[in-house]
């Protein structure tokens, strides 16, 4: 992508990362000729990673992206006000993934909120590639906890973490 191309932020928990998020990552990196990875601390959602752990596997996780879309792709902790961060990293854009119409109600309510905090920052929404569309990060972690297979909704490293953390050999 071309200098001064548009400036993208996709935040998130990534608690753990999944392969929706990385189809999502993919897809807005192909749109975007900088994209900002923003890691939420969200603590009140009771993250199975910390957030050093959950910063360093979404980058780990999605390097190859980078690589084969030519994007500049760089991963963030944040704990404050999404326009507010957007602002901070200079996106013109806050990229939400849509997997059901019960997720737009929610991103719609919060997109409307974003706008009106600031009018220069759109959000645009991308809708989970059909084989994604029924994953989520609770989900996984609520699998894991319960002894059932993971390996086809997480990327092998984040595999490999989540199993560890929830005190399974990988």
């Amino acid at each position: 992508m071309a200098e001064g191309a548009l400036v993208g932020l996709y935040p998130g928990t990534f608690d753990p990362i999944t392969n929706g998020h990385i189809d999502i990552i993919s897809r807005a990196a192909s749109l975007c000729g900088t994209l900002f990875i923003g890691v939420a601390r969200n603590a009140g959602k009771g993250p199975l990673f910390p957030i050093s752990e959950r910063v360093e596997l979404v980058r780990e996780e999605i390097a190859p992206i980078a690589e084969r879309t030519g994007a500049k792709i760089t991963v963030l902790p944040f704990e404050t006000l999404l326009v507010h961060f957007a602002r901070e990293v200079g996106a013109k854009v806050i990229v939400r993934g849509l997997r059901a119409v019960s997720d737009f109600d929610y991103e719609f309510q919060m997109a409307g909120m974003n706008y009106r905090l600031d009018h220069d920052i759109e959000t645009i929404f991308l809708m989970a590639s059909e084989r994604h569309q029924f994953i989520s990060s609770r989900f996984v972690k609520e699998i894991a906890l319960l002894g059932g297979d993971i390996a086809s909704f997480v990327p092998k490293l984040t595999l490999e973490r989540t199993l560890l953390r929830v005190g399974r050999n990988p």
